[in-house]
């Protein structure tokens, strides 16, 4: 499902996915037993296990994880003309329409995240992000007017669609709005490959996809997956901290590879639907760990739309376990939630 996203997995990738345990060279990698990668989403997946159970066909496997990216895509890609997601973007009045208990289920996620971020998540933000000039089209380098940045805001606002989960439906309180999963999706779909996994009786594994990540068990050399940070650095690639955790969930969401200059001001490809405008704080890059990719990728989004301060509230209201990487003159600065400390103490 290639979206406006999805160059996180390229120049905006904020994860090295390092195999830092001790995977120094293309013929240790290799020994994974299953080591499984390829392109979806607009972006790379890589899925790797360091034990199979005996008789694993491992070619079985690969054809179940193919196919499960290949359905969610047909739920949830706006990019596919034909896509349940694309349909209902393209039906312009407000009736209520019945959708898949799996889109249901990615819609609802995103509605609890908005409620409780109080708007700074958003699936209907996408024409403001077009607007801004980051969205599927080129890069325009201009910003908008204040009556386009008005327009725009009309057609967004997560409080614009409603579900009924008793009848699986979904419905527009707005003629015209559009939704784009983007910012949830790929985590959702990592989230299934893991489950596939499970099925399977695999239980030490690591799901890529885009930089987000769902853990499980052991590496190769029976450690802790190792995965490194990347310093919030637009001009050189290096690693922030390396993380040993593992049986977790994790995404991150950054502000420094994606942005243009005008008339000497930055302008950064994160926009608040609150404001219709980029955000403008120091906060740089937020790593999120969680229970299931999908609200790690969705909260990621978030709390970098809310900043350090704000973000950081919200982050330990809801005691989650989340890392902070801020801007400062000195460089970066890191601020970490009490849960996320003793999480990766606890599993360093």
């Amino acid at each position: 499902m290639q979206n406006r996203h999805s160059k996180r997995g390229l120049s905006l990738l904020l994860i090295l996915v390092f195999l830092l345990s001790g995977c120094a060279n293309n013929n240790s990698i290799k020994k994974y037993p299953f080591n499984y990668s390829g392109s979806t989403m607009g972006t790379s997946f890589s899925v790797k296990a360091s034990q199979l159970p005996a008789g694993t066909e491992v070619n079985s496997i690969e054809l179940l994880i193919t196919n499960r990216l290949t359905e969610i895509n047909q739920r949830m890609s706006t990019y596919i003309p034909d896509s349940e997601l694309s349909l209902i973007n393209s039906t312009e009045g407000t009736a209520a329409q019945f959708i898949s208990p799996e889109l249901f289920k990615v819609l609802e996620t995103a509605q609890d995240i908005s409620r409780l971020s109080a708007g700074a998540f958003d699936v209907t933000v996408a024409p403001l992000v077009n607007l801004w000039g980051f969205g599927p089209d080129k890069m325009q380098y201009q910003a908008p007017n204040t009556e386009d940045i008005k327009q725009a805001l009309s057609k967004v606002g997560y409080e614009k669609f409603y579900l009924s989960r008793r009848l699986l439906t979904f419905g527009k309180k707005v003629p015209g709005i559009s939704i784009d999963l983007s910012s949830l999706a790929k985590g959702y779909a990592v989230d299934e490959v893991a489950n596939i996994l499970e099925q399977q009786g695999i239980t030490d594994y690591m799901v890529e996809i885009g930089g987000e990540l769902h853990l499980k068990g052991v590496n190769l050399q029976g450690k802790n997956w190792r995965i490194a940070i990347e310093k919030p650095n637009s001009e050189k690639r290096e690693m922030q901290r390396v993380l040993a955790i593992t049986d977790i969930a994790m995404a991150t969401s950054g502000d420094y590879r994606n942005f243009f200059e005008q008339d000497g001001k930055r302008f950064s490809h994160t926009i608040d639907p609150r404001t219709g405008y980029p955000i403008t704080h120091k906060l740089a890059s937020v790593t999120v760990l969680s229970d299931t990719t999908m609200k790690a990728d969705a909260w990621a989004t978030a709390l970098m739309v809310l900043g350090a301060e704000e973000g950081y509230k919200l982050a330990e209201q809801q005691k989650m376990a989340v890392l902070f990487i801020i801007k400062t003159e000195q460089g970066f600065a890191e601020r970490a939630t009490p849960l996320f400390s003793e999480y990766t103490k606890v599993k360093q």
